[in-house]
């Protein structure tokens, strides 16, 4: 039986070139994936490299006579005398104690230099954890100044010429003295985590920024969520089709895409100089962000609730449920996860957010920790950026340790939303 169906004939160089296409395709595409995980890599060694030495402070043991008639002459002992009492006499009497040679004042104020501007508050917290040290001679740690702690991570070399560097020369044959007495130690830096900011790098913290920004999300949260979810809802599963609605959609998809610095704008017009809401407070600041990150909720909560299938909704129908039954009981359940996803990912964008916090006053500088959510304060970006501008040396690390904070608190929010997607996501 003569076989009669047709054969294809392929050609051999033809098809060597279009496996040869097909290798360089899939060899540029691990190469681009290749130079974005390197270049990921050399930004985060760089941001590391520059701040982990942040999460360490330089400190100097020094022996301080606490006198009671200078600390409690009353000799109560309350926590308020002793809070209100001098410190910093003290803690200067105990550095020229330990060099006796150190004259003149220029000297004098070299060697008082070495300790930081805040140092005499570790002496006042030390004795108020254990007022018994009044009376006696204590070996009290505290806190070296910004160019003494550069000096000890390396950030200040030692061989090149006195002109040429922050330590002189008779800054270092005091501190290599206090070196080989060990009075010279390591500690975390406890500081970093529990100070607002400070114009002294050695006494800067992220407290204030991080109370800011958690007050800022929160109204984010509040306002936008709640909103975004049901204009989604509205939009997909009850508003009729017609111009109005699709004039509306088309602006929802416009705004998403609109610069972050004109809703600061709009801020700076509507909330502050309109209704006269105060400046740099993180009330106002959560409703420019909510202004945001609404078109982004909007867009994720219609796409989660599209990706219901419509069986659902015709089997609730079926069953004798309303409309608003169905939407409330059955769809919007299901789609919760999609939702909940891209609300998270539009928090995380506004986390990172600065150019619309500029505009409405939240660049200040606030030594302050927020007590509420109408006071004074800035966020974890803002205060990266004013750091980044400070020229002393000790605000460089600072600088890339607050990006690590920021980068860790995006990373467990973008973590939260892969779970969430993945715990309660159900395929169709």
């Amino acid at each position: 039986m003569t076989d009669n169906t047709p054969h294809l004939k392929v050609d051999p160089a033809l098809l060597k070139r279009r496996n040869a296409a097909e290798k360089r395709f899939r060899f540029y595409g691990l190469a681009a994936v290749m130079t974005a995980v390197l270049v990921l890599c050399l930004l985060l060694t760089s941001i590391v490299s520059k701040g982990y030495t942040a999460f360490q402070q330089t400190y100097i043991l020094v022996d301080i006579r606490l006198d009671a008639e200078t600390i409690d002459p009353k000799g109560t002992k309350r926590v308020e005398d002793l809070a209100a009492a001098s410190y910093r006499g003290l803690l200067r009497n105990a550095l020229r104690e330990q060099f006796p040679g150190v004259e003149g004042r220029k000297d004098k104020r070299a060697l008082y230099g070495i300790v930081a501007s805040g140092a005499e508050f570790d002496v006042r917290d030390a004795v108020l954890n254990n007022p018994k040290l009044v009376g006696t001679t204590a070996t009290i740690a505290v806190k070296s100044s910004d160019d003494v702690d550069s000096f000890y991570k390396g950030y200040i070399p030692r061989d090149v010429p006195e002109s040429n560097r922050k330590i002189k020369d008779r800054e270092l044959v005091w501190l290599d003295t206090l070196s080989a007495d060990d009075r010279i130690v390591k500690q975390f830096n406890v500081d970093f985590f529990t100070h607002g900011d400070s114009r002294e790098p050695e006494e800067a913290g992220i407290l204030g920024a991080v109370i800011g920004s958690l007050y800022t999300l929160a109204i984010t949260l509040a306002l936008c969520f709640p909103i975004g979810v049901l204009t989604a809802i509205y939009l997909e599963e009850f508003a009729p089709t017609n111009k109005w609605t699709d004039l509306i959609e088309v602006n929802i998809n416009n705004l998403a895409a609109v610069p972050s610095i004109v809703f600061g704008l709009l801020g700076l017009a509507i909330f502050l100089n309109f209704m006269g809401l105060p400046r740099s407070a993180p009330i106002v600041g959560g409703m420019v962000l909510a202004l945001m990150t609404l078109p982004t909720i909007i867009i994720a909560s219609r796409a989660a609730l599209k990706a219901v299938p419509p069986s659902i909704r015709e089997a609730a129908l079926g069953i004798g449920a309303s409309r608003m039954q169905t939407v409330f009981h059955h769809v919007l359940p299901l789609a919760m996860p999609g939702i909940l996803t891209g609300t998270i990912l539009g928090m995380a964008q506004a986390l990172g957010e600065t150019a619309p916090l500029l505009m409405i006053g939240m660049v200040a500088f606030i030594a302050d920790i927020p007590g509420s959510m109408s006071d004074a304060a800035t966020v974890l970006p803002v205060q990266i950026y004013l750091w980044a501008d400070s020229p002393e040396r000790g605000f460089v690390e600072k600088t890339s340790a607050a990006i690590m904070i920021l980068l860790a608190f995006l990373v467990v929010m973008n973590a939260i939303a892969v779970i969430l997607r993945k715990r309660f996501e159900r395929r169709w």
